[in-house]
């Protein structure tokens, strides 16, 4: 995308803004994991964070935010996904249980970054990243994993925008023409 895309600009605010804002109201504590920490100073009310170790991607950065969370569970999104739903989130926070990760599931698959996870989650993860393998579903299958069938929660987010996250030009020209 050719700079950071926490603050690429949707309706002429950063993309990390629209999640924080909405944070804000839902939840005590808000973390931001990120390896260039300079450039989120002006975001007070967060927390921020440098991955503990850089450059291994998503995983690592899930493993660092829970690491540092006050909290038992952590809703964790990608800074890529500006239209998150309130509703959605609250809905998943209910279906917490005894399960490790609560992991919504569209027609697309397995949404990840748009879950819930606990910090009975650091250890599987810690053992996948020393093993070389960096992607979020590497450690599923050692913890308990809740999945939330898309028919559980369309009806709160029909468009399924939640879960848009934007990766490239193309699609950021597509969302700002159909805002």
């Amino acid at each position: 995308m050719g700079m950071n895309k926490a603050f690429i600009e949707i309706e002429g605010i950063p993309m990390i803004q629209h999640i924080l804002s909405l944070f804000e109201k839902i939840f005590n504590e808000n973390i931001i994991v990120t390896n260039e920490k300079e450039g989120f100073i002006n975001f007070k009310k967060a927390k921020i964070y440098r991955d503990f170790i850089p450059n291994r991607g998503v995983l690592e950065g899930l493993y660092t935010g829970l690491f540092y969370s006050s909290f038992e569970y952590s809703f964790c999104v990608a800074c890529d996904m500006p239209f998150i739903n309130e509703s959605v989130i609250k809905l998943l926070i209910k279906k917490i249980k005894d399960q490790d990760v609560i992991v919504p599931k569209t027609n697309d698959g397995l949404q990840p970054l748009h879950a819930i996870y606990s910090k009975r989650c650091l250890d599987p993860i810690k053992r996948i990243i020393e093993s070389g393998r960096f992607r979020i579903l590497d450690f599923y299958p050692f913890v308990k994993v809740k999945i939330i069938e898309e028919d559980e929660f369309i009806f709160l987010d029909p468009k399924r925008i939640s879960f848009l996250n934007i990766n490239t030009p193309e699609e950021l020209n597509l969302v700002r023409k159909n805002l």
